[in-house]
Parts: structure tokens; C-alpha cells; sequence
């Protein structure tokens, strides 16, 4: 997988990765899932999951440069028929052309950590959070990373925790919509 010379991107170790596909496996994902990568960066995670049977990942990244090594990751790994890259901003979700076009079993919510410092109601990480209850099947399920010392609230809107797991410097919270 190709990456940028600079630190803009973080793309998640390998070991967390299998780790974190493991966790998802108890969920039956991300066999046959629509998929939303954002803050993709070079789509580490999409790629992950369409390599183990998701049907389709919608990436979702900001930083022209980074898309340009992105589509190359797509494209080495045969993947282009089963995706799109969108620029824009993953926060304002909701603002974002051609996205409502989908129902994702599971999204990946991969922002840089200085993003996901407040998770108060109100924050621009709360604001997301909420706005994927539109855009999820009733049962979805959303994986946010955040560093170690950010505990996300045990809702918002229509998800809930279900699991939390740390893995080196870094928190995953696991949330699923809840089917009302």
C-alpha cells in the first residue's frame, strides 16, 4: 500500500487491523457490506474490508494529495469497480453530494486525533455521529479511533456503545444503531 512522505495521514498497523477485522467477524462484517471509509486517508481500512468481502466502500478524504495515492491504492488492488472517492470534509457528512445515496452496514470514523479531543454533545465529532444515524441500516455499526485518553459517551443519537478495545496509543469504540 502506497503512503504519503508526510505525517498527515496515520494508516493503522497491520496488527491492529487483522485485530480490529476480528472484532468485526463476531458482527458477520464486512462480508456483503456497503462500507463508508471517512477520513480515509490512503483507504487502509476500506481496502481492508473490500479484501475481505464487503461489496462496496464509499472513501471519504479531504487532502487532494492524499486522494491522488488513494485512487492509486484502489486501483493496485483491483478494487475500482467497487468503490468511490468523495473530497470533502468527513464532518460535514451531511453536506456532502451524492453520499444519501446510501444505506452502510458499517462505517469507519478515522479523523485526525486533534479532532476527536471533545465528544460532547455539540462537538463536531458528536455532530457526525448523530448525522450517521442517517445514513446507517437500523443495526449498523460505526468504528470510530480516537487516541487512548478519549472515552467517547455511551450514546449519540441513535448508537450505542457495544465494545470498546485499546490497542497501543489508540482507543476503537465499536457503536451500533439501535433499531428504533
Amino acid at each position: 500500500m502506497l503512503s504519503p512522505k508526510t505525517q498527515v495521514s496515520r494508516p493503522i498497523t497491520d496488527r491492529v487491523k487483522e485485530s480490529l477485522f476480528s472484532v468485526l467477524y463476531k458482527y458477520h462484517l464486512p462480508d456483503g457490506a456497503m462500507v463508508a471509509d471517512l477520513f480515509c486517508g490512503v483507504g487502509s481500512l476500506g481496502l481492508e474490508a473490500l479484501s475481505r468481502g464487503a461489496k462496496f466502500v464509499v472513501f471519504v478524504e479531504q487532502d487532494k494529495n492524499i486522494i491522488t495515492i488513494l485512487k492509486k491504492n484502489i486501483e493496485k488492488a483491483g478494487f475500482v469497480k467497487n468503490s468511490k472517492v468523495i473530497k470533502a470534509d468527513a464532518l460535514k457528512i451531511g453536506n456532502v453530494a451524492g453520499i444519501n445515496e446510501y444505506k452502510f452496514d458499517l462505517v469507519f470514523v478515522d479523523p485526525p486525533y486533534k479532532r476527536t479531543e471533545n465528544v460532547q454533545p455539540g462537538s463536531p465529532l458528536s455532530g457526525l455521529l448523530n448525522v450517521l444515524c442517517d445514513y446507517i441500516i437500523p443495526d449498523g455499526i460505526v468504528v470510530v479511533r480516537t487516541s487512548m485518553d478519549v472515552s467517547l459517551l455511551e450514546q449519540y443519537g441513535r448508537l450505542q456503545v457495544i465494545e470498546r478495545r485499546r490497542w497501543g496509543t489508540m482507543t476503537v469504540t465499536i457503536l451500533r444503531g439501535e433499531n428504533s
